[in-house]
């Protein structure tokens, strides 16, 4: 295995769905700024209520990229 450098940044991603749509919708977002995506950690979950139901989901991600040579 190759030695790598990684950066990471913050994300956040909302869904009104559900929290993994929350995460696709962070990472997908990211994607077609950021190359060399490999993995994500789950910072924070949370969300809005209304009406006594939740009515939207919120996702706080680190995200770590792969530098390129």
């Amino acid at each position: 295995m190759s030695d790598h450098v990684y950066k990471k940044v913050e994300l956040v991603g909302s869904s009104a769905t559900s929290i993994e749509k929350a995460i696709q919708n962070a990472i997908e977002t990211a994607s077609k700024s950021l190359k060399h995506l490999d993995w994500f950690e789950v910072i924070e979950t949370r969300g809005h209520i209304e009406n006594g139901r939740v009515a939207h989901y919120q996702v706080v991600l680190k995200v770590g990229f792969r530098i390129k040579d």
